[in-house]
């Protein structure tokens, strides 16, 4: 496997984003774009990029915060913020990544999509709300909001959204309002929820048990799962 970080831009800011993908093979290949959680780019996404290439794809793991950002919590919490209450950015952040997966010589541009967690779940989503060139696009216990819903008509791939029953950090009205979203927008989107499963639950670095986010293995096992079939079928 091939693997090294590239600088490159959105507007003024550098970025550093991650590839990944199997070198003993030719030809192109579909690409994934990736995005992490609130810390950034770090090993739990070079780990989930390592996966994703077992499995066939060539990978780009987007920086969303800029190059040398990494924060811990409870810092992570504070720059998730800026992109959260500023929608815009967050986009133009996607996009840029986007771009560079899309330039990537051993990706088929036209077998792109977007897979993210947590934080990165809700990036993944606004990008394909943009209308970007994404045959699917997977959101893994992402929160699920948006500021302007009507902009799900310009999604032009499928959706798959994968939530944590018990999860208190996207709640029922944020849940009802996306099938709300989805349906009004006749997005083709699937929607899986795990039961005892909270926020969080695909991420092992976080502790079992606890109350608002925590690794769940059985829920982390059947979305990797779901994912896949998922990628087979719009592949």
């Amino acid at each position: 496997m091939k693997t090294y970080t590239v600088d490159y831009k959105e507007g003024s800011t550098v970025c550093e984003g991650y590839v990944a993908y199997d070198d003993s093979k030719s030809g192109k290949r579909p690409g994934v774009l990736l995005f992490t959680d609130w810390t950034g780019v770090g090993p739990y996404a070079h780990k989930r990029a390592a996966m994703l290439v077992e499995l066939g794809y060539a990978v780009f793991c987007a920086d969303v915060y800029g190059k040398g950002i990494r924060p811990q919590f409870p810092a992570c919490a504070e720059e998730m913020g800026k992109y959260l209450s500023n929608r815009p950015l967050l986009k133009a952040r996607a996009k840029a990544g986007l771009d560079q997966l899309r330039a990537l010589p051993v990706v088929d541009g036209s077998k792109m999509m977007a897979i993210g967690y947590c934080f990165g779940g809700l990036t993944s989503l606004e990008l394909a709300r943009t209308g970007a060139d994404l045959i699917g696009t997977v959101s893994f216990h992402g929160n699920l909001s948006t500021d302007n819903p009507a902009d799900a008509k310009n999604i032009k791939g499928k959706i798959l959204a994968l939530h944590g029953a018990n999860d208190p950090v996207v709640p029922e009205a944020e849940v009802s309002a996306f099938y709300k979203e989805m349906r009004e927008a006749k997005v083709d989107w699937y929607f899986t929820a795990y039961g005892n499963a909270v926020h969080g639950f695909t991420q092992w670095h976080i502790p079992p048990g606890g109350p608002q986010a925590a690794y769940e293995e059985r829920a982390d096992k059947r979305s990797w799962v779901a994912m896949q079939d998922f990628f087979k079928e719009i592949l």
